[in-house]
């Protein structure tokens, strides 16, 4: 059985959300990798990388895996009605309903996280309960058909984690070793917790514009 994941593709996406579960997913031999959005056009990812999607809103496939990456351009995304009536769409016939880094605000404006455990970026933490869900500081986080992963680099531990639950730790571990993915960060600064306190400022000041809009968004 082919199995189908659809991930969406949007202006400003976080590249690495996207391109992290993206690499797991199109690993798993025969399965179906989609990048979905508006229209077929090439689409510029937050940090510059050009991407291209392979399906649209109007021929899109229904998706076994269905997620939501994050990045700057969740913003546009929260009053996007366009957007939200499709990612409604999608998940009601997805087995998985899912989000990496902040791309789970983008399920909760969609209505989809209400009296749901999840997760999201350490910077966007705070903004999951005014969805109604209940927030979780772990990488991945799983409440039945959601998954939720926590900011950006969570993408491979959140992939590896769908197709264990699809296809069993083997493969997950398989696919695991493949990539080679044995994480030994250089630096222990990878959470808020861990960090200088210059650094967790510098880290704040770059995503401040970003979430004030956010916070003017959600209210």
């Amino acid at each position: 059985m082919t199995l189908r994941f659809g991930l969406l593709c949007f202006p400003n996406v976080q590249q690495l959300d996207l391109t992290a579960p993206y690499e797991v997913f199109a690993s798993v031999p025969g399965a179906e990798v989609h990048l979905v959005w508006k229209d077929l056009e090439p689409i510029r990812s937050a940090t510059g990388l050009w991407l291209t999607p392979n399906s649209c809103f109007a021929d899109a496939p229904d998706f076994d895996v269905f997620c939501v990456p994050g990045g700057a351009g969740i913003n546009a995304l929260l009053t996007d009605e366009e957007t939200l009536d499709f990612v409604r769409q999608k998940a009601a016939t997805a087995r998985f309903v899912t989000s990496v880094c902040t791309g789970a605000l983008v399920l909760g404006k969609a209505g989809l996280l209400q009296g749901k455990r999840a997760t999201t970026h350490w910077n966007a933490h705070d903004f999951l309960p005014h969805f109604g869900a209940i927030p979780v500081r772990e990488r991945v986080v799983r409440d039945r058909q959601l998954m939720t992963a926590g900011g950006v680099t969570s993408g491979i531990d959140f992939g590896l984690a769908v197709v264990a639950e699809l296809l069993g730790q083997e493969e997950a571990e398989t696919i695991q070793l493949s990539l080679e993915y044995a994480p030994a960060p250089p630096f222990g600064a990878g959470l808020p917790e861990h960090a200088t306190a210059a650094v967790l400022a510098s880290a704040m000041a770059r995503m401040n514009t970003s979430r004030q809009e956010r916070e003017a968004l959600l209210g």
